[in-house]
């Protein structure tokens, strides 16, 4: 299958199995990706945007639904989850469309989730900022390098891309 051509339907189904494959993953992760140190592992798939670019609508999607459906505090963490995961994926697109080292896609998946999601946390939780930033960035460190080798076995799958 030729990977850079796909049609719309095919589109559409790889959109809706990384968007179960997400949710699944969070949902068997989340022991650990709701606590002092989130240690979200299915942000990593952000990262497949650095080759498909059409999945930064999804992903983005994605977490807004995880939030909902697993998170618990609310509108704020909803949509702004959903928010930074379009951002995230989307930055992630833009180093794939700039040919970058998939290395590159460490650095949003680790950054703005950590510090993102800070902004609404240390309201709605009372923790000061840049303590919970911090242990968020420790988390999301190890999501990063989980996408970037994530990328790199993509593309060696599908060596035409």
């Amino acid at each position: 299958m030729d990977m850079k051509n796909l049609n719309n339907t095919q589109k559409i189904t790889m959109s809706g199995v990384v968007i179960a494959l997400y949710i699944v993953v969070m949902y068997l992760t989340q022991s650990f990706a709701f606590g002092q140190y989130q240690v979200r592992i299915a942000t990593a798939i952000y990262a497949s945007a650095y080759l498909f670019p059409f999945l930064v609508l999804p992903l983005g999607l994605s977490n807004l639904l995880a939030n909902m459906v697993m998170g618990g505090l609310g509108f704020f963490d909803i949509v702004g989850g959903g928010l930074v995961g379009l951002l995230t994926a989307g930055c992630c697109a833009l180093i794939g469309k700039k040919k970058a080292s998939p290395w590159f896609a460490a650095l949003p998946i680790t950054l703005i989730p950590a510090l993102g999601v800070s902004t609404w946390l240390s309201q709605l939780l009372g923790i000061p900022y840049w303590t919970l930033a911090i242990s968020l960035l420790v988390g999301q460190f190890i999501a990063g390098i989980a996408g970037a080798l994530l990328v790199q076995a993509l593309k060696r799958v599908w060596k035409e891309l």
